[in-house]
């Protein structure tokens, strides 16, 4: 009984550590994508160079 609440305690860490990391990679993707539409959309400042789009 031990060996099979083990077994399915492995199963159930596995899984929630899968879906984590899943999870941890879309948002790297959306971060990423985001980061990238920051310099093809950023805008001119006065003197007509292109400025940050960030703030710091």
């Amino acid at each position: 009984m031990v060996p099979l609440l083990l077994v399915l305690l492995l199963a159930l860490i596995l899984f929630g550590a899968g879906f984590a990391l899943k999870a941890l990679w879309w948002i790297a993707v959306i971060v990423l994508i985001v980061w990238v539409l920051g310099f093809v959309v950023r805008s001119a400042d006065s003197g007509g160079r292109k400025g940050r789009w960030y703030r710091w």
